[in-house]
Order: structure tokens, then sequence, then C-alpha cells
């Protein structure tokens, strides 16, 4: 039986993962909101990361080593991949310039921009980890029919933004 549920323990090795094969990423998703807010407040199925598509290989190479295959492949736009007991990773590969921009390939072929400012650091288990801004998971969670757990993380973000 699989656990629907990637602790902050899994998700601290697959920083430790990415830190170890020097490949730049930031946390997106719950994940990326509770990077923000200092810990976690939520359950998560599922971590979303953002990655440098330069060592994409690399990336899917070490999760594999780790125990994860790939449940849904959607390239160039992102890779589900899963570990039995341990939840899942989605791997968003980003085209990153030599000024902090990324862009990442969007499943229609046109391409979604994240500008530098989009780029800032939290912490989790009192580990400084790479993340999403604030502005920028507001937009993540737009476009789409919001789920709780989208209503929770956004009610989190309005906390930090503040008044």
């Amino acid at each position: 039986m699989d656990r629907a549920e990637t602790s902050l323990e899994e998700l601290l090795g697959v920083v430790q993962l990415l830190r170890g094969i020097r490949c730049p990423f930031w946390l997106e998703g719950g994940w990326g909101v509770d990077a923000m807010v200092g810990r976690q407040t939520r359950p998560h199925r599922d971590i979303d990361v953002d990655i440098d598509a330069a060592l994409e290989d690399e990336v899917l190479s070490a999760l594999a080593d780790r125990g994860y295959a790939v449940e849904t492949d959607w390239r160039p736009n992102r890779v589900e991949l899963r570990a039995l007991g341990r939840g899942w990773v989605d791997v968003h590969p980003l085209i990153v310039d030599g000024v902090g921009n990324a862009r990442q390939a969007a499943l229609d072929g046109s391409w979604h921009e994240f500008p530098a400012s989009f780029f800032t650091v939290g912490h989790l288990g009192g580990v400084a980890v790479p993340c999403v801004s604030v502005e920028a998971q507001r937009l993540f969670r737009s476009g789409y029919e919001l789920r709780t757990v989208d209503h929770h993380d956004l009610a989190l973000l309005d906390e930090l933004r503040g008044p």
C-alpha cells in the first residue's frame, strides 16, 4: 500500500540529492509555500521542484537511484516520478539565463516566463531551501478550480504578504 503523503524527511533527502549533484532548484507548490512560512503546515502528496533543465538527465538519474520511477512524462514541460511508500516528485525543467530569469516549456508549445524576482529562499526543518516567491506561488494558483489545499496555501500566502 502506498501512502499519499511525502514527508519532510523525504523532502530534505531530495533537497540533499539535488545539492549533491550541484543542480540549481526551487521548491514550488505546497512545500514551496511551507518553505516561505518556515514549517510544514499540511500533508503533501508530492514535491514540486523547478530545476535547471541543463541538469535534467542527472536529476532523473539521481532520483532513479533513490528509488523513483517515471510515472508521467510530459517533457519538456514536466516529469512526475514516484517512489512507493515515499511519495512523488514533480520535476519542472527551467531554462535559466545568465541573470537569473528562467522559462519553462508549456504544453501548448509556448513558454512560461519566470523573472529572477520569482526566486527566493525559505526554510524547512532548519534547512535553507530555494523556493519561488509569494508572488509566483499566487500566480501558479490561478487559471484552474482551486482545491482545499490551494485555499489553505493562499491563506498562508496572504498572511506572508501582509496588509
